[in-house]
């Protein structure tokens, strides 16, 4: 169903944004990983509500309990369970939506697929959801760091027309984590959080994006033909809410290139390995990574809940008009990157297992 992603390491997410707790269950991580609930914390607290005047003021701690799957901290192999409570919920602040569509939401669409929605707050439409993908991605990240020293690192790159200056080869996560946008472009991070406060100033909001680099990435990782592994990460973020487009490598700007400019030439590499001189391909080659840094970015639309009047309808198709009240964010960008790290961890996470399977038997001595 399709609150379930990943093949082996499998993740299945689960609750409302006003209902009890939100959470995930998580099964096929391998046993023996020495696992922390404060690693899970860490990243949760990067995505949560009220961190900075720049997002919604929901008043979440977000503080994950593992319920299952981790004993005397290390993983037992079998599925791990984390539960997030919601202490802030309000259900009946949105009484006023329960007959109101609410543009460029989820609200026309659920009711057309279900004949019935969860008006409070968007239920499993909400952003609040993504809570379980950033625990599990968190589990994720410490099982590539622990066997194969994979980094993911995402930042905002973008909001509105304002772009950062930032060479992806250098970037660190002190850099992202050093302001409240999380841009690591000092003066464009400035600018930028100028732009959000003077549209939630004027009821309304903004989008942009978010570039992420994947360092470490092992050869090899990708499923031949449905599976590569650009369409799973372009499958994984296009998933997450307000997502409206990925690219990797160099993406459309590679349209505007020649085969000539934009082929990666071959180069030997360290230890009998091959390098590419360029990395035009974003890390991956036939849908298999090349050992390259994986680099792609994701579109996020401005958020729909704004504060000013816009027209819709009712459920009886009648005309009015809406103006948001309550909590939200003006921009989701800077809640947004540990969402795009938590994706992209579950998609290596899941191909490195699968690639384990395949890697049973010793090499050909000489290629048929």
């Amino acid at each position: 169903m399709g609150s379930t992603f990943g093949t082996l390491f499998r993740v299945t997410t689960f609750g409302e944004s006003h209902g009890g707790g939100v959470g995930v269950v998580i099964d096929g991580c391998p046993p023996r990983l020495a696992l922390d609930v404060a690693e899970i914390q860490t990243d949760l607290d990067r995505r949560r509500p009220g961190q900075s005047r720049l997002v919604t003021q929901r008043d979440e701690a977000d503080t994950a309990e593992v319920m299952s799957g981790v004993f005397s901290g290390y993983s037992t192999g079998t599925p791990i369970a984390v539960l997030v409570r919601n202490s802030d919920a309000r259900p009946e602040s949105y009484e006023h939506l329960r007959d109101v569509y609410r543009p460029s939401h989820a609200d026309y669409t659920y009711d057309t697929k279900y004949g019935f929605r969860s008006w409070a707050g968007g239920g499993r439409a909400s952003a609040r959801e993504t809570i379980g993908r950033v625990a599990a991605g968190a589990v994720a990240r410490k099982l590539l760091r622990t066997a194969i020293g994979v980094e993911v690192l995402g930042w905002v790159q973008s909001i509105g027309d304002l772009e950062a200056d930032i060479n992806p080869a250098e970037v660190t996560q002190a850099d992202v984590e050093s302001g409240s946008t999380r841009c690591p472009d000092p003066e464009a991070a400035q600018r930028m959080a100028a732009a959000i406060e003077t549209a939630r100033r004027d009821g309304d909001s903004l989008g942009g994006v978010v570039q992420c680099v994947c360092r470490g990435v092992p050869a090899g990782l990708g499923e031949p033909v449905f599976d590569k592994l650009d369409a799973s990460l372009a499958g994984a973020m296009l998933s997450l809410p307000a997502a409206k487009g990925f690219e990797i490598g160099s993406g459309f700007d590679g349209t505007r290139m020649t085969g000539l400019t934009h082929n990666d030439p071959f180069e030997p590499g360290p230890e009998g390995t091959v390098r590419t001189t360029a990395n035009r391909s974003g890390g991956v080659q036939g849908g298999i990574s090349n050992g390259e840094d994986l680099i792609f970015r994701v579109a996020f639309k401005p958020t729909a809940t704004i504060a000013s009047a816009q027209q819709t309808v009712t459920r009886d198709g009648e005309a009015t008009t809406l103006a948001a009240r309550g909590r939200h964010d003006p921009c989701v960008l800077p809640r947004a990157v540990p969402m795009v790290e938590a994706m992209a961890l579950l998609v290596l996470a899941d191909h490195w297992l699968r690639q384990k399977a395949v890697d049973v038997l010793p090499p050909v001595p000489e290629q048929p």
